[in-house]
C-alpha cells in the first residue's frame, strides 16, 4: 500500500496553508507513527496526558522567548482561525457605551470591522479601499478618540500585499492586531499591544491553530455584563489552560517544532534579515522589468511576506502562473477577489526558491515583453 520514494519538493509560494520547513516535516514523519515512548501517534495522544502537556508547555515557552512575551500576557492556543477572533475581540472588549476603531487596509481588515459591527458600535479609523489599499496609513491619518475601546489593525495584508512597517505608539487607545500572515517573521513590540492574534497556517504550522497573546490586565477589564457563550470568552480558555475543550493537538505539536526550528535559525532578528533578503530578490525582478511587471502597493507599504504584481494582460498572468507551475513553482496566482499574481515568501520559503522565481520572471519577460 505504501512505498517510500524520494519526494520532489515544489517551490511553494502559496498564501496558506503555506510551506513548512523540510526539517520539521521530516521530524513529523519520523515521529508520526509512535511519538517517543508513548507507543502511539501524536494525533492519538490524550490532551490531558503528561506527554501532551509537555508539547503544549514547550511550544508556549518557545513562543514567549521568540517574541519576548512577558508574564504580563497570557498565551492561548485556540481554534476557529483568525476569523473567529473577529467576533471574540468585540464580544469581550467592546462595551455597549464605547466605540471601537478599525484601520481598513485590506479585505481581512474589512471583515474584522464587519464582524465588530455585528457586536457593537464601530468606526472606521482609516479606509484605503478607494485607492485599492495601496497605502498603509501613518499615525496622524488615523481617526481616533481617547475613549475608544480599542484600535484594530491587520499587520500584514495577505491579499493586497502591504504591511505595517511599524506600529502606532502612544495613541492612548488599546491596540489590537491580527498578525496572521506575518507573525514570527520579524521582531514585534508586543508591549505596545493589548491583544495579538494569528492563524498559524502561514508561518507557524498547519491550519487549525490560532495563537492569542492577551494582556492580563486588559482581560480583567473585559466586558462582564454581556452574556457571552463560554467558548467565546477568553477567561474560559485562560482558566482551562487552552484545554477547556480538546485543543488542536497535532497543529500545536507541529507549531512547537517550527518554533524550535526558528530558534535554531537564530531567532526573529535573523529571520527578519533573511525575509528581507528574499523579498529584495523578487521585488528587484519586478522593478527592473521595464514596467512589464507592476507592483500593486506603494513601495513604502510593500510586504516582504506577500508580494503582489500584475502583468500587462490577464491572459499573460494566467500563462505566467501555468508556466511557473510546470517549472515547479506553485501558488503564484493572486487571490480570487483581485486576480493578478502573488508570491508569498513565508519563513520556510528559501532564498534559493526566490532566486529561481526571479530568474523565471526575467526569462518570461524576455520572451513576452
Amino acid at each position: 500500500m505504501y512505498e517510500e520514494t524520494e519526494a520532489v519538493r515544489a517551490d511553494n509560494f502559496g498564501a496558506g496553508p503555506a510551506a513548512l520547513p523540510v526539517a520539521v516535516l521530516r521530524q513529523v514523519q519520523e515521529e508520526f507513527i509512535a511519538y517517543r515512548q508513548t507507543g502511539m501517534s501524536v494525533v492519538e495522544l490524550g490532551h490531558r496526558t503528561a506527554e501532551y502537556s509537555e508539547i503544549q508547555n514547550q511550544a508556549k515557552q518557545r513562543l514567549r522567548r521568540l517574541l519576548g512575551i512577558s508574564e504580563d500576557f497570557e498565551v492561548l492556543f485556540l481554534q476557529g482561525g483568525a476569523s473567529l477572533q473577529f467576533a471574540m475581540v468585540p464580544l469581550n472588549f467592546l462595551d455597549d457605551n464605547q466605540t471601537a476603531a478599525y484601520a481598513l487596509t485590506g479585505s481581512w481588515a474589512k471583515k474584522a470591522y464587519q464582524e465588530g459591527k455585528l457586536v457593537g458600535r464601530v468606526r472606521v479609523a482609516s479606509d484605503g479601499a478607494n485607492e485599492g489599499y495601496r497605502h498603509i496609513p501613518k499615525l496622524e491619518e488615523l481617526l481616533l478618540e481617547p475613549e475608544d475601546a480599542y484600535l484594530h489593525l491587520t499587520s500584514n495584508n495577505t491579499i493586497v500585499g502591504s504591511q505595517w512597517a511599524d506600529f502606532p505608539v502612544d495613541t492612548g487607545v488599546p491596540l489590537v492586531a491580527d498578525m496572521s500572515s506575518d507573525i514570527l517573521s520579524r521582531p514585534v513590540p508586543v508591549e505596545r499591544f493589548q491583544l495579538i492574534y494569528a492563524g498559524a497556517q502561514k508561518n507557524l504550522g498547519p491550519a487549525g491553530l490560532t495563537i492569542v497573546i492577551l494582556r492580563k490586565s486588559w482581560l480583567e477589564q473585559a466586558v462582564a455584563k454581556r452574556v457571552i457563550p463560554s467558548m467565546l470568552r477568553y477567561d474560559t480558555h485562560v482558566k482551562g489552560d487552552s484545554r477547556y475543550n480538546t485543543p488542536p493537538v497535532f497543529p500545536i505539536y507541529v507549531a512547537g517544532l517550527v518554533l524550535q526550528w526558528l530558534e535554531e535559525q537564530g531567532g526573529l532578528v535573523a529571520m527578519a534579515r533573511r525575509n528581507q533578503e528574499k523579498a529584495a530578490v523578487v521585488y528587484q525582478a519586478i522593478d527592473e522589468g521595464d514596467n512589464f511587471y507592476t507592483g500593486v502597493v506603494d513601495v513604502d507599504s510593500r510586504s516582504p511576506m506577500n508580494i503582489t504584481f500584475r502583468l500587462p494582460t490577464e491572459e499573460l498572468e494566467k500563462q505566467f502562473v501555468q508556466e511557473a507551475k510546470v517549472a515547479g513553482m506553485v501558488g503564484l496566482g493572486g487571490h480570487r477577489s483581485v486576480g493578478g499574481c502573488r508570491a508569498s515568501l513565508y519563513n520556510a520559503v528559501t532564498l534559493e526558491s526566490c532566486t529561481r522565481l526571479a530568474e523565471f520572471m526575467a526569462d518570461f519577460r524576455k520572451i513576452h515583453g
